[in-house]
């Protein structure tokens, strides 16, 4: 974990309620796709975590939704404003363990991280397959920057206003016969994944927290080897691990 001052170099909408922010730094503590950052705002008491969307040399990627008083303040700002951000929190996807031909599925603001994720992949000479989940065709974001990686992508959206009608779920065919399975997203996404896929996969979390480093044991999860810390030991966890709360 390091602590370094960002600096905004633009703060753009993608869509009605979703802003892609690019900052100038130290990304050097950013070691894998999957990991988050925990933003410092004038007035909030605890920082935002925020999924790492892209890091590359001195440039940091951020997608965020905006949901309250700290992302709506984050919407609002403009070049060359600062931002205190830790950066290099939490554990991030494996690609060691995809196989030939894995399949990312991400909803919502899970969709995200993944783009960095397939970059690596794709990097690695993966044939990389997307699914992305969204409510309807007004919420769609990055099918086009997927698909300039490289990556086969498909997008669902519940109401059948873009792609394919229904859940990520519905557009398993679409994957045909993939090796592994990479996914982030709300925990019903989640679960319904993990029941449908047919390889072992990782699964990124989303949960409140409160410090964001493991000390405040606040975003705790049962697992096979017991509790873990979604900051810390997460967010990302094997699917042989995942203990499922009824």
């Amino acid at each position: 974990m390091k602590q370094s001052f960002f600096t905004v170099k633009d703060n753009i909408a993608l869509t009605h309620d979703i802003m892609k922010m690019t900052l100038l730094g130290d990304t050097g503590d950013i070691t894998s796709p999957g990991q988050f950052v925990n933003i410092l705002l004038d007035g909030m008491y605890l920082r935002r975590p925020i999924s790492v969307n892209d890091a590359e040399e001195d440039t940091l990627t951020l997608i965020y939704k905006i949901v309250g008083k700290g992302t709506e303040k984050m919407s609002k700002m403009g070049a060359g404003e600062e931002l205190d951000i830790l950066t290099g929190l939490g554990n991030g996807y494996d690609t060691k363990k995809s196989g030939g031909r894995p399949l990312l599925i991400g909803g919502g603001v899970g969709v995200p991280p993944l783009y960095m994720l397939a970059k690596q992949l794709i990097g690695e000479g993966k044939d990389v397959t997307v699914i992305l989940g969204f409510r309807s065709a007004r919420d769609v974001f990055y099918k086009d920057e997927f698909e300039a990686l490289g990556a086969k992508v498909c997008v669902t959206t519940e109401d059948g206003s873009a792609g394919i009608k229904g859940f990520v779920t519905n557009a398993f065919d679409f994957a045909g016969d993939y090796t592994y399975t990479y996914c982030c997203g709300p925990e019903p996404m989640l679960r319904a994944v993990y029941n449908a896929s047919k390889t072992s996969g990782q699964y990124s979390f989303e949960e409140r927290m409160g410090c964001g480093f493991g000390a405040c044991m606040g975003c705790s999860c049962k697992t096979l080897y017991g509790n873990k810390r979604i900051c810390k030991d997460g967010p990302v966890l094997e699917k042989e691990e995942i203990v499922w709360e009824k």
